[in-house]
């Protein structure tokens, strides 16, 4: 049996390749941090608030998309997306203002949010199983993976590493050509008009899809964001070499979002979920206890980049799905307001982290994540429980319609 259904194949191919680029996208930026605070000047105050801005743009229109989807519609809001981040990437770096890349890091943050919410909901709608957004979440990963390691060659060949941006920001306004011609019209069947943030809002599982990816996408996007500074100044590592760890990092993302569904075809979303996340514990635990033992313990550190890497690739989707199934008849905004969780948490934790880095150092900011990490763990299994318990409360009130006469 095909994955996706021939009707949805272009679409599928073309959302595929837009997480892609979006992948690259959310990631070059953390690659290249070390030449960015060499060339530019910079502190890491600074760099935490440029960071940020980028989070905050991504939550804003993470929520304001959700909202919107039903009444824009899917095609629209992928163009938005598209738009915003190749205007964003084909200026940001060209100045030392830090001024000027808050408001461009702003602008990509608002079309990543856009991005981030058309293709979940278009991949939960093409195929209704999850393996669909389970493949789209890999696409994510092959341009996590390709954008560091495209920074971390320049670096090694001494070229300018600020290529990577122009080259993306052409990327991107080609593939929209693309998005616009995508026949979304098949997936809006049953998708409400908005006017339900009154109804969702109280319920549990709502709220905890927002504080397990408001968890989650801290600790992921703090990884990949700060590792590169990380191996530099913990372990005496090239800016080449951090970079490649970002890569490495992202591989193990890669490695995860395509073989976990292909070992484990049971395996439910929310099984996958508790499991992964009590393993990224474990992981980001002993890479920040490496830190702190120094240059000997690098290799080990290595090994817990790549399995923090495979112990966070399976979360985001699996929590996704959750958020999507426990509220069928309003996914956008289900999915919209987890979504939005996650853009908090790429905000509050790289400028915290930025904040305990600039006072005590980059092995002191890892250490934080890693509570940050157990958190989540605590959250995922609230979460878990809180979607079961609203899926058997609708399997019964459905039955309980069905038997009315």
């Amino acid at each position: 049996m095909a994955l996706v259904e021939r009707r949805f194949a272009f679409l599928f191919t073309v959302l595929f390749s837009v997480f892609v680029l979006f992948g690259i996208s959310m990631t070059v930026i953390g690659a290249s941090l070390p030449r960015i605070l060499d060339e530019f000047g910079w502190d890491y105050g600074v760099a935490g608030i440029v960071l940020a801005a980028g989070a905050v743009g991504y939550f804003l229109s993470t929520y304001a998309a959700g909202k919107l989807l039903g009444r824009i519609g899917p095609k629209a809001a992928a163009a938005i997306g598209t738009v915003l981040v190749a205007l964003g990437l084909a200026f940001f770096a060209s100045t030392p203002s830090w001024l000027a890349n808050l408001a461009l890091n702003g602008i990509i943050g608002v079309g990543q949010g856009f991005l981030e919410i058309v293709v979940n909901w278009s991949a939960l709608r093409i195929d209704r199983r999850g393996r669909a957004l389970s493949l789209m979440h890999g696409a994510y990963s092959i341009g996590a993976v390709a954008g560091p390691l495209a920074v971390g060659l320049l670096m090694a060949a001494g070229l300018p590493w600020t290529i990577v941006y122009r080259g993306m920001a052409v990327l991107f306004g080609v593939i929209m050509l693309a998005v616009l011609s995508l026949p979304f019209s098949s997936l809006e069947e049953g998708e409400g008009k908005g006017g339900r943030g009154a109804r969702l809002a109280g319920k549990g599982a709502y709220v905890l899809g927002f504080v397990a990816l408001f968890l989650y996408v801290g600790a992921e996007m703090g990884i990949s964001n700060w590792a590169a500074e990380f191996f530099v100044r913990a372990f005496g590592s090239s800016g080449a070499t951090g970079s490649f760890m970002v890569s490495l990092f992202w591989l193990g993302v890669l490695a995860g979002r395509f073989g976990i569904p292909l070992a484990f075809p049971r395996a439910g979303p929310d099984r996958l979920l508790l499991v992964l996340a009590v393993c990224l514990s474990a992981s980001t635990g002993l890479l920040a206890g490496c830190g702190f033992v120094g240059a000997a313990a690098m290799p080990l550190a290595v090994a817990a980049v790549a399995l923090a890497g495979l112990s966070c690739s399976a979360i985001y989707p699996s929590a996704v799905a959750l958020a999507g199934r426990a509220y069928p008849e309003a996914q956008g905004e289900a999915i919209g307001f987890a979504a939005a969780g996650g853009g908090v948490g790429c905000f509050a934790f790289p400028y915290a982290m930025s904040r305990i880095a600039q006072v005590s150092g980059v092995r002191v900011g890892f250490a934080f994540y890693a509570g940050v990490a157990v958190f989540l763990a605590a959250a995922a299994f609230a979460f878990v429980a809180a979607a079961r318990g609203r899926a058997r409360s609708a399997a019964a009130s459905e039955r309980g319609t069905a038997r009315e006469p």
